[in-house]
């Protein structure tokens, strides 16, 4: 006999077949004897079964079993064996006589506590030429083996059953990647079938060719002991592409050496398409839809490095919207709203296809024309800008007025890099608004000296401003048949470092600043209304004095406020302020800020004053509907009323229809007496100039007035 366990074994016998048994000879005494002391002499429960059904069980399977079955009987030995288990060992022990075939079987065996214990029955057929015929049995008692091995199955079944609980798809790699295993997820994002053998295979074919090279350099890095991480996508057929993030975990042995790689691909395609929303909310302007301003510089950046590159050309525009603060202002933010969103539609609607269109803020866009071969292009796009706001625009019923202004720049030849370009293109526009808003402005050099005149105006006015270097002078206005003084115009001046007395001429540009026009005629009337203050404090008999406002001071439409309020703060009467205002104030489209103002200093009895007559675009026969006092007929026409007679017309025409309408008509610029009779003639009332007095300082107002006051 041949053993080769050392585990417990038993023997068991059943009916055998016929054929079996035939042609075999009984076993001796002699021969029984050898084989029960042998049994005897072996410490595992065995059973021996001759051909003759001779059977015999060792003393080890009687203390395991608690009975002796030579002496009860070997056929109760099917008692032993549990209910559930018999019918099965029962088949596999006829097909193994059958064929005289060795094998092992599974049972649970009965203990004398009536408990059971898995044991191997392991059954051998033994027959030689000079030997009898039998069968050796041996039971191993494999029950806290099995019991280990059922609870290991039962961890890897809870294992495997939560890694297919995993949203994740969980791969095993070896680390020269071949797939392990793949979880129920991982087999669905691959398209992989439940079969075992399918695993084997490189785990780098699974994944589509654009992420192949990533994937390679992460199992790599995983492959040496390290993490790893990579983005990936996935697409199956008939179905949407999935976005994964997939992060590779080397597991490593007790010498640290990766022996597997934990691969876990997370499906991140609604985040990535929460990403995509997102982003698409932060490059895009809300109100618009086009983009914002920091995606606007990133594309600005780009395209004139592509430029740069391919030694193009790449044109900018810069736009403003003319008047918006008065489409606000008169039909409120959401009418304003309305014209930006309909604005921003149209732009990305009608513009040039390869345009990159802005929104910066406010009402200011910008497009960038990549690619363009001469300026005429860009001109091209700057008009399908234009066009956008000709077409009607309605908001509750209401038409939305409005324009554009265009400012534009080209790379490289205005300039090499995004921040000059930029500045180029809003020298270009702020040019244009300079010279009156609306149209199309290219940039030229010539600017960059406007510009340069424009700044140092602006230092130059804010300097004047922190240095209080303010003051008023005054030029009589004077009735014309006697030469009698009847009030002031209070004109701007101010004082250099050697005290000389300056023009504004110097500062002009400052005019077309809101805070610095803004400024300087708060100075200006504050100066003016202490000056008038302490004229009657002396009591002297103040004449009306007339203050000049600039069209830009209308523009946050509370200049009559201002104007009310700081009057408040004096003992000074209305009717002895007038407000000069010019007539480009109430041709332009902001007008109505002018009007509204107007109406109410009128309304607080202050006398208003249209200055400059004759030389804008105001109709003569629309002066009815201003809130206007008296005209001021500019002083060109009077230069040339000896020599032109049109220049005479002009002034008899005023003249009349400003008498005919109830309003005072003031003739400014009389150097001459030819001139004065000329005016006379013509029935002029008022007038002033250098025939008649020089602007003068405020003492020289105060002696003039003195004198006045004596005669």
């Amino acid at each position: 006999m041949e053993f080769d366990k050392q585990n417990l074994d038993a023997f068991t016998r059943f009916e055998s077949p016929d054929s079996f048994y035939s042609n075999t000879s009984s076993s001796t005494p002699e021969e029984l004897s050898l084989i029960q002391q042998f049994a005897d002499a072996l410490p595992h429960p065995v059973w021996v079964q001759t051909q003759n059904n001779e059977a015999y069980f060792n003393q080890a399977m009687t203390d395991y079993l608690g009975i002796d079955l030579n002496q009860h009987g070997s056929e109760k030995w099917q008692q032993f064996i549990h209910p559930d288990d018999l019918n099965n060992f029962t088949q596999e022990w006829h097909a193994a006589l059958n064929v005289r075939q060795n094998i092992e079987i599974q049972s649970r065996i009965r203990k004398p506590d009536n408990s059971y214990r898995m044991c191997l029955l392991s059954m051998k057929f033994h027959h030689a030429v000079q030997s009898p015929l039998y069968w050796a049995i041996s039971l191993t008692d494999i029950h806290d083996y099995f019991e280990i091995q059922q609870q290991l199955s039962q961890m890897i079944t809870a294992q495997k059953n939560m890694l297919d609980a995993s949203l994740d798809c969980i791969k095993i790699i070896t680390p020269d990647g071949k797939l392990s295993h793949v979880n129920r997820s991982g087999r669905q994002a691959l398209g992989l079938s439940e079969n075992e053998h399918e695993f084997g295979m490189p785990w780098l074919d699974l994944l589509p060719p654009e992420v192949r090279a990533s994937g390679k350099r992460a199992l790599k890095r995983a492959s040496q002991g390290l993490n790893a991480r990579f983005s990936g996508k996935s697409q199956l057929d008939d179905q949407e592409p999935e976005y994964w993030d997939n992060l590779l975990t080397p597991m490593m042995d007790e010498h640290n050496v990766p022996q597997q790689i934990l691969c876990v691909s997370r499906n991140i395609s609604q985040q990535r398409q929460a990403e995509t929303r997102l982003k698409a909310i932060m490059e895009r302007d809300e109100l618009t839809g086009l983009y914002n301003r920091r995606t606007f510089y990133k594309f600005f950046k780009r395209t004139l490095y592509k430029a740069q590159q391919q030694q193009g050309q790449v044109g900018l525009l810069l736009i403003d919207l003319d008047y918006f603060k008065h489409v606000n202002d008169t039909l409120g933010h959401i009418a304003g709203d309305h014209l930006l969103h309909v604005l921003g539609e149209r732009f990305q609607k009608n513009l040039d296809p390869e345009a990159i269109v802005s929104r910066l803020g406010g009402d200011e866009f910008a497009v960038l024309v990549p690619n363009i071969q001469d300026e005429s292009r860009l001109i091209d796009v700057a008009k399908q800008v234009c066009q956008q706001i000709e077409q009607p625009i309605k908001y509750a019923g209401r038409s939305i007025n409005g324009g554009i202004s265009v400012g534009g720049a080209i790379y490289p030849r205005d300039a090499n890099n995004s921040s000059n370009l930029l500045k180029c293109a809003d020298i270009a526009l702020n040019d244009l608004k300079s010279s009156g808003r609306g149209g199309i402005r290219m940039f030229s050099q010539e600017m960059f000296e406007s510009l340069d005149k424009m700044t140092r105006q602006l230092i130059l006015a804010r300097k004047i401003i922190n240095s209080d270097q303010i003051v008023p002078y005054y030029q009589p206005k004077v009735r014309l048949s006697d030469g009698a003084v009847i009030g002031f115009e209070a004109l701007l001046r101010w004082q250099d470092q050697k005290h000389q007395i300056q023009l504004p001429s110097h500062i002009f540009s400052a005019f077309q600043d809101y805070e610095l026009a803004s400024r300087i005629s708060e100075t200006m009337q504050l100066k003016v209304f202490e000056d008038m203050t302490r004229w009657q404090q002396q009591g002297l008999a103040i004449l009306p004095i007339s203050i000049n406002a600039a069209p830009v001071e209308f523009l946050r439409d509370d200049y009559a406020e201002k104007l009310l309020e700081r009057l408040s703060r004096f003992d000074i009467p209305a009717d002895k302020v007038e407000l000069e205002i010019t007539e480009q104030s109430l041709s332009e489209r902001g007008a109505n800020y002018v009007i509204r103002a107007l109406t109410l200093l009128k309304e607080a009895g202050i006398n208003i004053s249209l200055d400059d007559f004759g030389t804008g675009h105001s109709s003569l026969t629309r002066l009815q509907e201003y809130p206007v006092d008296c005209i001021k007929i500019d002083r060109n026409f009077v230069m040339r009323l000896n020599t032109d007679p049109s220049a005479l017309a002009i002034v008899k025409a005023i003249t009349q229809i400003g008498s005919s309408i109830k309003l005072d008509v003031l003739v400014e610029g009389i150097e001459n007496n030819e001139q004065l009779s000329t005016l006379i003639t013509c029935d002029c009332q008022i007038g002033q100039g250098f025939y008649f007095y020089r602007p003068m300082s405020g003492e020289a107002a105060q002696q003039l007035l003195q004198s006045e006051s004596a005669a």
